[in-house]
């Protein structure tokens, strides 16, 4: 699956995430009000996510086939790969250059390295 999306289609499937299950007339009425958009630019949008298999429109009712959660992560996954091939030190090497991680970021980081460690996720 291709996981890029465009700042438009990325802000429509949020609006998705966060109102699932929508009916579709519903769906118009919310990308009405936060995007501006008309009925014909949301079914557009909305048929293009469809195609690339993250939502499902079944009887006017839209649903995710991969939550956010799932997506942001293979997401991400992805940027490694392609723009660090595939070197996670590289990459927090290269996000860390211009960031200052607070003591909390800093302690739930070492938890997760602590629990990759020991076999857990």
């Amino acid at each position: 699956m291709d996981f890029e999306l465009g700042t438009v289609q990325e802000r429509f499937a949020d609006i998705v995430w966060a109102n699932e299950p929508v009916g579709s007339g519903e769906l118009v009425k919310l990308c009405n009000t936060e995007l501006g958009w008309k009925k014909s630019t949301t079914y557009t949008v909305l048929r293009k996510l469809c195609d690339k298999g993250l939502f499902k429109n079944v009887d006017g009712i839209v649903t995710s086939i991969i939550s956010k959660e799932e997506f942001y992560s293979e997401r991400s996954k992805q940027i490694v790969d392609e723009s660090f091939e595939g070197s996670l030190p590289a990459f927090i090497a290269a996000f860390m250059s211009n960031k200052t991680l607070t003591s909390k970021e800093a302690d739930e980081i070492q938890h997760m390295i602590d629990e990759f460690k020991k076999g857990g996720k």
